[in-house]
């Protein structure tokens, strides 16, 4: 039979990993509206503009992949196991952030401008599998 205290104890942890999780999800979406020109909340969901939410929902599962490996790699101990999420979390960004501008240094064009075109751009799908990789190659680093 489970102890009421070993399931409260368990729903408390979910809630505090999830809102790292959201926090982290947060960061993501901040970090990416601030390298592309405009607001994305007026780039997705008012002009409809599929190159941003291509970027935006591409930054949304790799803070994911980054959060969950974290989560399942974190150390023993909800404390330090929030902190190493967190850590690896925002590690994982700011490696995101610096691959963006390293393909928009290395393209012709702005990246941000290329992404936030009505029409649709392969530069939008450049900067999606960055993030992806981006995120596959923290979560590895961190497994």
């Amino acid at each position: 039979m489970m102890d009421a205290g070993d399931l409260l104890y368990d729903v408390g942890a979910i809630a505090a990993y999830g809102a790292v999780g959201l926090v982290l999800m947060g960061v993501g979406y901040a970090m990416v509206d601030a390298l592309t020109p405009g607001r994305l909340r007026d780039l997705i969901w008012e002009q409809r503009n599929v190159n941003a939410a291509v970027l935006l929902a591409s930054n949304m599962l790799a803070v994911a992949i980054i959060v969950v490996v974290a989560i399942r790699s974190s150390y023993d101990g909800l404390g330090d196991g929030l902190i190493s999420s967190a850590v690896y979390g925002v590690l994982g960004i700011v490696i995101m952030a610096v691959c963006f501008v390293v393909i928009d240094a290395l393209t012709p064009g702005r990246l941000g401008d290329l992404v936030t075109d009505s029409e649709r751009h392969p530069a939008a799908w450049v900067g999606a599998s960055s993030h992806i990789s981006v995120a596959l190659i923290v979560a590895a680093a961190i497994s």
